[in-house]
């Protein structure tokens, strides 16, 4: 798959960190002088981020491969991202010179935030591969993004994007400034009323959303929060009760404030005195640690965007794995954080089980018992731990682990973990036994050939000696077993 980006500003610059840490190579095309260094620090920022939000491994990252135009950069293209200034004559030249050196059949998407596909379209020769795919900053953390003119094209960007982690969300009909845009509109004209009438500060509107119901939008969205707000008798009981209220004159969606200079530095010293402070990439390197925290407790519910954090995860668990240097398996890794220390300041006991079985967990991926195959009912359950505790741990560490088959017949399967520092020292291990279970029966059963072959896969790669402790806890599983 080749990618191909024109453009690398905010948004550009976030779809090219995207499609990098996800493996993708990317070619680029920005004439701005200092196109390298601003995408450089968005990939510095981009990669601290993805480091702190999956605890899988990630994979190697791709490469920029800088183009002179826009011609060296579509060639052999099969998905070129186009974000451009939104300016409609700049992205019509622009797309002219895509389609005069891109292969036919690649997708051109466009992060334009206002524009329709029927606009983007005009005297195009291809016009069906033109569509609207518009995310929301940082490209690199935010999963949504909207898909907008339909047909085969959409379908394989769809595909694409959400292979790198992406929520696509397609459009039936074209609108101005599509979906997010409008509700965000929406807001602002309100907010730029609130301070010109001298009602509230930039910081008091920010705060009260990201205080209130910023915190319900993030997790639920608008009609689910105001689902619950119905109480038990749900959505149609709110509307009942607060539906009349959208006729009261408390709005003034449809008028908007003149920017005049007064109002401008009003607002620009308000956020000044908000926010001035920090540097943008300060900001920025805030805003992405809120997120991913965020992220990761919505991903422990499998909820929101978490589900698309998790996806992405297991496919990075699922990955193959490189013969021979990638043995013992590295499939799983973990930050530190400041709950899971104890009163002398390291890691608590129950965390080191956490990491341990995460990894395993992590295995069971690699190996197909994912979401998909326990959804049938059948699971690995752990039936026997033997942990030893060999080093402290403090906040703020990046834990790894390297895991090894040590043996499985048809039912059972035998696991060890190292759980390894940065700099690679031990600070714990794991033993494992695991039985393969058939929930829905109550009982143990043999595992299918799927999972056995992934087995004998990761069996063929272990050609050292077992660890001297291994065994000195569980009963041991010899990898001849399966043959009995």
């Amino acid at each position: 798959m080749k990618i191909a980006a024109i453009g690398g500003g905010v948004i550009g610059g976030g779809w090219i960190a995207r499609f990098i840490l996800s493996g993708h190579d990317v070619t680029v095309h920005d004439p701005h002088p200092e196109a390298g260094r601003i995408i450089g620090e968005v990939l510095e920022n981009a990669g601290r981020a993805w480091q702190n939000l999956f605890q899988a491994p990630l994979p190697e990252p791709g490469k920029i491969i800088w183009a002179k135009d826009i011609a060296e950069a579509v060639s052999g293209a099969d998905f070129i991202q186009e974000s451009v200034p939104e300016r409609l004559d700049l992205k019509h030249r622009i797309f002219a010179e895509i389609e005069a050196a891109a292969p036919e059949r690649a997708i051109i998407g466009s992060s334009t935030s206002g524009f329709k596909p029927s606009e983007l379209r005009e005297g195009a020769k291809h016009p069906e591969r033109i569509l609207v795919a518009h995310p929301f900053n940082p490209v690199y953390l935010l999963p949504v993004v909207e898909i907008v003119g339909g047909g085969e094209a959409a379908e394989r960007a769809c595909t694409l994007l959400a292979s790198v982690g992406m929520k696509p969300v397609q459009i039936a009909r074209e609108i101005d400034a599509h979906i997010g845009d409008r509700l965000l509109e929406a807001v602002w004209r309100e907010a730029l009323w609130l301070v010109k009438d001298g009602i509230a500060t930039t910081e008091e509107i920010d705060d009260i959303i990201r205080h209130g119901f910023g915190l319900r939008w993030a997790q639920m969205g608008l009609f689910e929060t105001y689902r619950i707000a119905g109480g038990e008798a749900g959505m149609r009981h709110f509307l009942g009760q607060f539906g009349p209220a959208l006729k009261w004159p408390w709005t003034k969606l449809m008028d908007v404030p003149d920017l005049d200079d007064a109002l401008i530095d009003r607002i620009a010293s308000q956020s000044d005195a908000q926010s001035g402070a920090h540097s943008i990439r300060e900001l920025e390197r805030i805003r992405d640690d809120n997120l991913v925290g965020m992220f990761q407790a919505l991903k422990a519910n499998d909820w929101g965007a978490g589900r698309s954090i998790r996806e992405m995860e297991d496919r990075f668990y699922a990955r193959e794995v490189k013969q021979p240097e990638s043995y013992p398996l590295r499939l799983h890794q973990a930050r530190v954080h400041g709950g899971w220390v104890d009163y002398n300041g390291h890691m608590t006991e129950f965390r080191y089980l956490q990491v341990l079985g995460d990894a395993t967990d992590a295995f069971l991926i690699h190996i197909g018992l994912d979401a998909d195959y326990r959804a049938g009912g059948c699971s690995a359950y752990t039936v026997e731990t033997h942990i030893r505790h060999l080093a402290e741990v403090k906040a703020g560490e990046l834990l790894s682990v390297e895991t090894r088959l040590l043996g499985h017949d048809e039912k059972r399967f035998r696991l060890h973990h190292d759980i390894l520092r940065a700099d690679g020292s031990v600070v714990a291990t794991g033993e494992h036994m695991l039985l393969h279970v058939d929930g829905d029966a109550g009982r143990s059963t043999a595992m299918p050939e799927t999972l056995l072959a992934g087995l004998r896969r990761i069996a063929e790669l272990d050609d050292a000696p077992h660890p001297d402790h291994a065994g000195a806890g569980i009963r041991q599983v010899h990898h001849k077993e399966a043959a009995s």
